[in-house]
């Protein structure tokens, strides 16, 4: 669907840099900051309401240590490879030919 958005000039600067060293498309940045920022709203409103189950307890071997596996830096890479893997599938199934 086409819209038209009227942005600051800085914030403008900014989305382009961000969409170029993303290698994204501005529409395409565009979309996925917006449905993050939908899924994160939906996410504090569940947040909000009050839990009708009470949560799930996980066995762990108790002479395991609690201290994570990785880094907050090994994470982000991490999840930085899946969304550039995620963002080539799309790619590539949306221009079969290329």
């Amino acid at each position: 669907m086409r819209t038209t958005l009227d942005l600051p000039e800085e914030t403008w600067r900014k989305l382009k840099v961000e969409a170029a060293q993303r290698g994204y498309q501005i529409k395409e940045l565009l979309a996925q900051l917006i449905e993050r920022g939908l899924e994160a709203s939906a996410a504090q409103s569940a947040a909000a309401r009050p839990r009708s189950l009470l949560p799930i307890a996980i066995a762990r071997d108790p002479s395991l240590p609690l201290s994570p596996a990785l880094t907050n830096a090994e994470l982000h890479a991490i999840l930085a490879q899946q969304d550039l893997a995620d963002y080539g599938r799309v790619a590539q199934a949306s221009n079969p030919a290329a």
